[in-house]
């Protein structure tokens, strides 16, 4: 498991931000329950725990500035 700062990257970054709303969108029209709150806990719960401990204790760059 990772503590401290996650190490920034430009083109995921870019990449997040602009290809996978449009994707996010289609989806959402199509599959009835996709990005529902908890689905996670229901499909993978094990993926789900470990994502739900590395976002506490792993900060963003972006965060020093907020």
């Amino acid at each position: 498991m990772k503590f401290g700062m996650r190490k920034p990257s430009l083109s995921k970054s870019i990449k997040a931000r602009t290809t996978a709303k449009y994707k996010r969108k289609v989806k959402k029209t199509l599959i009835p329950g996709y990005g529902k709150k908890g689905t996670g806990w229901v499909k993978n719960p094990k993926k789900a725990a470990y994502n739900k401990v590395y976002k506490k204790t792993t900060f963003s760059i972006w965060d020093l500035f907020k």
